[in-house]
């Protein structure tokens, strides 16, 4: 299985640091910032917990569980058009009046899917009113999805537990010996790499510093904790006390080439 969506801060590259890294046993999974799934799907954990703020991406992991079918046939009449910039800001406009309504249905869900493999780098990124704004990438053909992969992907939902929410409201159920991976929105390493607008709310500092407590209370319940961010010294100092490793990354979203690398930390409690 493969993540369905390209997805900013996505663990792909550092999965196979993180598989070094993981537990040998746990009890459950929680993810509580599942973004595109990277290392759900590569664990594909038996029990598990998973979640997310953003309710347009979490509403296509439920299409993709509860109703793949009506999704499959939507994503298919959305890739017999070749696109062009006119047919995506008309799909664009059509998702944000599904973010608008509230609507949360399987073409809500393809519009996603399809917009992620249109759209500039596959950014998701909205504007103070919670709509889309991220502007053509200028492709015109291709699937916008695999439909093998989501048929697995599919199967391997059914009976894990699926959340929109804070990622407290995620964790609410954490035990002793349960395994949590927090990849939340990371700090800006400069004032000008700020990007955090998966939702209109963004993530600010208190939030992190409320992560980093959140982090801190499952650990004292004896949990296994696993987390990355950007290699800076708020995060260093949130989470002085536990074990924490640089590693060297690419960053591709980057318009500057020279740009293109950095260091990220992961921080364990075990």
């Amino acid at each position: 299985m493969n993540p369905f969506v390209k997805w900013v801060g996505g663990k792909r590259q550092l999965i196979p640091k993180i598989l070094e890294l993981i537990p040998k046993k746990y009890n459950r999974y929680y993810e509580p910032f599942v973004g595109g799934g990277a290392l759900f799907l590569e664990l594909k954990p038996d029990r598990a917990t998973i979640g997310d703020i953003n309710p347009m991406l979490i509403n296509v992991y439920i299409q993709i569980k509860f109703n793949l079918s009506s999704l499959l046939k939507k994503l298919s009449e959305l890739d017999s058009v070749p696109c062009n910039k006119g047919l995506y800001l008309s799909n664009r406009n059509l998702f944000n009046q599904k973010i608008s309504s509230k609507e949360k249905d399987s073409l809500s869900a393809a519009l996603f899917i399809w917009i992620n493999k249109h759209c500039f780098n596959g950014l998701y990124r909205v504007n103070k009113k919670g709509l889309f704004n991220v502007p053509y990438n200028n492709k015109t053909e291709g699937n916008s999805f695999e439909q093998q992969n989501l048929k697995e992907i599919s199967r391997f939902l059914w009976g894990k537990k699926i959340i929109i929410g804070d990622f407290s409201k995620t964790c609410s159920e954490v035990l002793k010996n349960d395994f949590v991976f927090l990849d939340s929105p990371y700090d800006p390493i400069s004032e000008t790499a700020d990007f955090v607008d998966y939702t209109k709310e963004g993530f600010s500092k208190e939030d992190h510093i409320r992560l980093s407590e959140e982090f801190k209370r499952m650990d004292k319940l004896g949990a296994k904790l696993l987390t990355t961010n950007h290699n800076t010294e708020f995060i260093r100092e949130l989470y002085q006390n536990y074990e924490q490793e640089i590693v060297s990354v690419k960053r591709m979203i980057n318009s500057k080439a020279d740009k293109r690398t950095g260091t990220e930390i992961i921080i364990k409690n075990y």
